[in-house]
This record gives C-alpha cells, structure tokens and sequence, in this order.
C-alpha cells in the first residue's frame, strides 16, 4: 500500500482534556494486586501489603532532555518509564506503578499522543507496572513529559546509596559509554540533514549504540539475580548522569572515597571503535557520558566469590577511607586521577539530552 503523505490528523481539542485521557489509556491492563483503584477516579489507591513504597519522579522537557528532530515519539513514550523504573531498580524495589503527566502545544495531534503512549504501553507491558493516573494540559513551550513511579519492597532488601564501607568492591552491570556515543552520532547526522534535507542519514552499523541511547532498559533484572546469588549490595545507584558523577555521589552519601580501575571499566567494541571515529576518549564517554542505565553497586569482600566470573558484571575498584578521596587508577602508570563530576546537568548543558 502507498503510504498517505498527507494523513487526516485530530486536534487535541477534539476529545477536550478528560476524553482525551480516556483515549488515550483505555487500552491499560493491570497487572499488580497492588492496584486498588486507578485512572477514573479522583486518585489511584495502592495497598501495599506490608512492604515500604518507593517513589520517583523525572520531568523530561522539549529541547533540554529531548530533540524531537531524531527521537521518535513511540521511542520517547518507552525511554521516559524506563529512565524512572531504572531509580526504583537502583533501591532494589520493585515496580508496580507509574503516573504520567503530559504538557503539549497544538502543533501536536492526538495521533502523536498516541504514539507517545504507545511506548509508554511497550514499556508498562515489558515490566510488568500498571499505569493509574497522571494529567495533561496545554503547553506554550512545547512537549513537557513528567512520569512518576511507584514500587513495593520490604524494609531489609532495600539499598541505599549510604552503606558502602571502606575495602568494599566496586560493581557496574553491562558496559558503559555507548548511549553518549549513540547520541553523538544522532546529533552529528541530524547536523548534515539540517545543512542538506536531501542527504540520507548514515545510522549503519550503530544499531547497538543508538540502541543504548533511543530504547535504553532499567536493569530490574538484576534484582533477582543478586537475590539467586545470595548477595546483597552495600550501596547502589543507577548512572544516568555518568559513572564518575555517580561515584561521587556514593563517596558522598557513604562517606568513603574509592579507587576506580581504569582498565576494568567494561565497554562494548562499538562504543570503542565509535568514540575512536569521532575523536573521543572512550573512558571519557564511559565516565561522563551518563544514560546508560546500568546499575553501580558495592559488595562485602567476601562476596568477591559469588560474582567473581558472572557475566552481568565487572569489578571495577573499591571503596577506601574518606579522606583517601576519588580517583581513577591509569591503565598500565598505576597513576591517580581525581574524579571529577562532569555527568549531565540540565540546569548547565545546553545539548539535548535524549
């Protein structure tokens, strides 16, 4: 079939804000006995049977966090559940639930809303979360998406980021730096189509990395394979801001410093030869790159054995006295570079973040 270059679009309007909610989320399915009461009333209820609620929340705005020139819709509707569920995996909770909040001009159809929840569908769907609320409303400044999450744990599985002790180890899942890497390549052909339309974009062979970066996944996996290993972090945090960011931000909560391998932090063959391509530092992306949601975490010593040889993760250093500080030990010179946090700001980067 031809495709309709011109396809009859319905103005937000059409269904007025409380039709347009209904629209939107009446094809949700629970799937948590935890969901009491939820969209069509006044307020979700959430029994939470016993176990404490752990609750996070991200605003994602139009051209701070997003650029809409690249990132498509239905991509954007799954990224912004996932980056929230990936807080509630970094406590070792559970998720249950999540409330969506959407902020639109009227350059957008109904049609594009939907694609928006559809992603949010695929991602509800992939973790087992239920959606039970939220609002939307106009905006003059284009798309603002605002998700809150909600999960269930009880009191001793939770992790804090305060726990890590000095001579605990290090531990990062996945491999790092290839969502920074993702985007660059993104912003770099949405510059030469800017320059000449006509120019078709060269996305071959980045399929991982740009992966990484549009359809990134909350490691709530890694909850039950901790718990099949009988070990239970210290300390954790999700790095969505960069590694070197999330370091400190457990130096500081923990009140130890650490000592980060420079030669064991885990990054994919991609993301190597890409940041090679573009002159970039490799290490660099991985420690100040950030979205990708991988899980930063430390152990008791004798729990070295238990993951020594598992393939999700890497032991990347350990934690030392406070006063010792933060540094990467150099590859092969065993030399100290301080730590510096030079992850994501959004009150002071000015790239799109998504």
């Amino acid at each position: 079939m031809l495709e309709d270059k011109n396809p009859q679009l319905t103005p937000i309007s059409t269904y007025g804000e409380f039709g347009l909610i209904k629209h939107l989320t009446e094809s949700f399915s629970f799937e948590n006995s935890s969901t009491e009461v939820s969209i069509g009333d006044d307020a979700a209820v959430i029994d939470p049977q016993n176990q404490k609620v752990v609750i996070t929340t991200d605003v994602l705005a139009e051209g701070v966090h997003f650029n809409l020139g690249y990132v498509p819709l239905k991509h954007l509707g799954y990224k912004a559940v996932v980056v929230n569920l990936s807080d509630l995996a970094a406590m070792n909770a559970t998720p249950t639930q999540i409330l969506v909040s959407l902020a639109v001009s009227n350059r957008f159809p109904v049609e594009a809303l939907e694609e928006i929840y559809a992603g949010i569908a695929l991602a509800c769907k992939r973790y087992k979360v239920d959606l039970v609320g939220g609002d939307t409303t106009s905006s003059t400044s284009g798309l603002v998406m605002s998700i809150t999450a909600i999960g269930l744990e009880t009191s001793e599985n939770l992790v804090k980021r305060n726990g890590a002790k000095p001579n605990d180890l290090l531990v990062v899942t996945g491999d790092l730096g290839g969502a920074y890497l993702g985007l660059q390549i993104l912003e770099r052909e949405h510059s030469v189509y800017l320059a000449n339309p006509n120019m078709q974009p060269e996305m071959e062979g980045y399929d991982y990395i740009l992966e990484r970066q549009l359809k990134p996944e909350a490691r709530t996996d890694i909850k039950k394979t901790l718990k099949e290993l009988g070990v239970q972090p210290t300390s954790m945090i999700d790095i969505s801001d960069g590694l070197s960011s999330e370091i400190l931000h457990l130096s500081d909560q923990s009140k130890v410093g650490f000592r980060l391998y420079e030669e064991k932090i885990p990054m994919d063959s991609l993301t190597i030869s890409t940041a090679e391509e573009l002159n970039l530092n490799p290490v660099m992306c991985a420690l100040n790159g950030g979205e990708d949601f991988e899980l930063l975490f430390t152990i008791a010593p004798e729990d070295f054995e238990k993951i020594r040889n598992h393939p999700d993760f890497s032991i990347i250093g350990h934690a030392v006295d406070l006063e010792q500080g933060n540094y990467l030990v150099a590859r092969g010179s065993n030399e100290l570079i301080a730590l510096n946090a030079q992850g994501w700001d959004a009150f002071l980067n000015k790239a799109a973040h998504i």
